[in-house]
């Protein structure tokens, strides 16, 4: 009996009994394959949300299950992207899922070795004396001539790639008024 069940499956007999002559449907795809549903099928609910990478702003469906990520895919509702997703949106669901993601503000001492955790609130607050004293220290009010600069040459900012217009602009907009002039963006270099 087996090995009539197994004449029965050859491809070109498969072809024949489902009317798939060219071979690109259901005389190509095996059991196993019929019989696997995507994670998204079983997710308990679809949230829309929009891909953090660029200024584009793609629509994106992002599927939920017992209150974890299981999937992204580009929402057809989209009237900017209209399902489509470039590689990185698609790869999406790694910032949320990913193993090595890190969930806590990590801090290396000068000349230590070794990284240690911190406290989000020391952190926030280590970084903005460290702010305020580099502008300080640094600020210009005149150049050499007595021009006026009121500028500070020891605060730089660099945006990333993942950030919006919106998040951009008000960056732009902090470094500008506490003096920065080196002000660049990730996805424009």
């Amino acid at each position: 009996m087996a090995a009539r069940k197994f004449f029965l499956d050859w491809p070109v007999l498969r072809q024949l009994r489902t009317g798939d002559l060219l071979g690109r449907g259901p005389a190509a795809t095996s059991a196993a394959t019929r019989a696997t549903e995507p994670r998204t099928a079983t997710a308990d609910r679809v949230v829309q949300s929009v891909c953090p990478y660029c200024a584009v702003g793609c629509g994106q469906r992002v599927f939920v299950k017992d209150e974890k990520v299981v999937g992204i895919e580009g929402d057809p509702d989209s009237p900017i992207s209209r399902g489509r997703l470039c590689p990185k949106g698609a790869a999406s669901t790694q910032l949320v899922t990913s193993p090595g993601r890190q969930t806590t503000v990590l801090y290396r001492a000068p000349r230590a070795t070794d990284w240690q955790p911190l406290d989000l609130h020391t952190a926030i607050d280590m970084i903005a004396d460290r702010f305020v004293e580099s502008r300080r220290r640094t600020w210009q009010d005149v150049d050499d001539r007595g021009r006026p600069l009121y500028r500070t040459m020891g605060i730089a900012a660099l945006g990333g790639a993942t950030l919006d217009n919106e998040e951009n602009y008000l960056i732009k907009k902090l470094f500008t008024a506490a003096g920065a002039i080196q002000i660049e963006n990730q996805a424009r270099i």
